[in-house]
């Protein structure tokens, strides 16, 4: 277990971010306004989404600072592991990138649309090559299977696990973020789920501790204004970076098998989509959910979005459960 000096130490890793963000935020939300970069609600959206046209965006920018002020203090801290804090931080950064553009695409046109999927993907799968390849050379191929608790080693193939990981979280978190605060709460509790893995379990993993500790605090910090109704959006530029920063902070305490277990909600908001596209295309036009991703079902279905979001929270808040378990 971590000694109270180390639990004191990540505490204030946490407190730096939130203070960061929060204020960071507050600065940004009438910068944008002034720059008029607001969110575009797609037509084929919920018709009540409509009225948060005009919300500023890309406040992924504020969390984004909070956890890279966070983490550099972090470094000069006793038994910092600079190497893989670096790692974590890039790889936030590259995914960020790839959100800003899609962001700022859209803002310029004055419409819905950024990137093209094949432009996302290339970037996605050079960015996770390179994390990939770094923690091979670093760290080896080996990773940790919950439940079972054994540590395997899958050789030359952790090359192409590692880039669909990375890809996989970026575009789930993506999905995940379509209502006010989902994105955001539910990835603060899958941060801080990580964090105390990494405080407590096997020996502890200070990068992924640390990490875990600043997305915590910088997303808590990041829901003062994000909640609903909310007065600032992450948009692509936050949701990218979070994808990028949870699974770099797996792949860097060797515990990848963990995201689909603590993160089981992107996953659910993932498969939503694919099984909608897939059955709408082979069906001619028929649906399984009334809309995709699954927030948007059950926001149709009558529920307000404060109770979507406060169901999906207190799902992941099960699975993370579980997912500590899963490693004790």
């Amino acid at each position: 277990m971590v000694n109270t000096h180390g639990t004191t130490a990540y505490a204030l890793i946490a407190a730096i971010a939130f203070a960061v963000s929060m204020l960071a935020t507050a600065r940004m939300i009438p910068f944008m306004k002034q720059k008029q970069f607001g969110q575009f609600i797609r037509e084929e959206g919920p018709e009540a989404h409509l009225s948060k046209a005009g919300t500023p965006t890309m406040g992924g920018i504020a969390f984004i600072l909070g956890i890279t002020v966070a983490i550099i203090v972090s470094m000069f801290m006793p038994g910092s592991d600079a190497m893989g804090k670096i790692a974590i931080l890039l790889s936030m950064y590259a995914f960020g990138a790839i959100g800003f553009l899609d962001d700022f695409n859209k803002v310029a046109k004055k419409q819905n649309e950024g990137l093209t999927p094949k432009q996302k993907l290339v970037l996605q799968a050079a960015f996770g090559l390179a994390l990939a390849i770094f923690m091979m050379s670093k760290e080896g191929t080996a990773m940790y299977i919950p439940f079972v608790r054994k540590t395997v080693d899958i050789g030359i193939l952790y090359i192409p696990f590692v880039v669909f990981i990375e890809i996989a979280m970026a575009n789930a978190v993506n999905l995940t973020d379509g209502l006010d605060g989902l994105a955001s709460s539910n990835s603060a509790i899958v941060a801080c789920t990580f964090a105390i893995i990494g405080m407590s379990v096997r020996g502890g993993n200070e990068p992924m501790a640390v990490a875990g500790q600043a997305v915590f605090g910088a997303l808590i910090g990041f829901l003062m204004y994000n909640h609903y109704p909310a007065k600032t959006f992450m948009g692509d530029t936050g949701s990218m970076a979070l994808g990028g920063v949870l699974s770099a902070m797996a792949i860097v305490g060797h515990m990848e098998w963990l995201l689909p277990i603590a993160g089981l909600i992107y996953v659910i908001e993932a498969l939503s989509v694919i099984i909608q596209v897939t059955y709408f295309k082979k069906t001619g036009g028929k649906r399984v959910f009334r809309m995709a991703p699954i927030h948007h079902h059950f926001e149709l279905g009558g529920w307000h979005e404060t109770k979507v979001v406060k169901v999906f929270c207190a799902f992941t808040f099960v699975c993370c459960v579980i997912a500590y378990l899963s490693v004790r």
